[in-house]
């Protein structure tokens, strides 16, 4: 896969990941403060990963939005399974659009490990009619 694709898809799961943790955000906060700040805190994570990402890239960011995406990964089958104390000490129940989430940072997950096992910079452009 061309570099600069999978430069876009760790970009665009983050972005995706934030709008939706973002939308849920009312949501949580009517379960209790401990949810609806993890959702806040999540999402700016996201979007400045994202921002990041797009601006200033490195491997020190990509291996930040890897570790994002495995503690929200990691978080939600806590939350599902046994729960989170302080965030959400009950278990939630699975639902389709926490499922298309999961799978979108996982798939931002496994290409933010293959862009680190890749010689940099993964993110710079390449010259017109250039392959990678």
């Amino acid at each position: 896969m061309p570099h600069r694709r999978l430069a876009d898809i760790v970009i665009l799961s983050c972005a995706i990941s934030a709008g939706i943790h973002a939308a849920l955000v009312p949501e949580h906060f009517d379960e209790g403060i401990g949810p609806g700040t993890g959702f806040v805190v999540s999402a700016v994570l996201l979007v400045g990963l994202a921002v990041v990402l797009t601006r200033r890239p490195s491997p020190l960011a990509l291996a930040a939005a890897a570790a994002v995406f495995a503690g929200l990964l990691g978080a939600y089958a806590l939350a599902v399974t046994t729960g989170l104390p302080v965030l959400h000490p009950e278990t939630e129940t699975v639902d389709g659009l926490a499922l298309f989430t999961k799978g979108v940072e996982a798939l931002g997950l496994v290409g933010a490990l293959i862009g680190l096992g890749r010689p940099f910079p993964l993110f710079h452009s390449q010259p017109k009619g250039a392959r990678s």
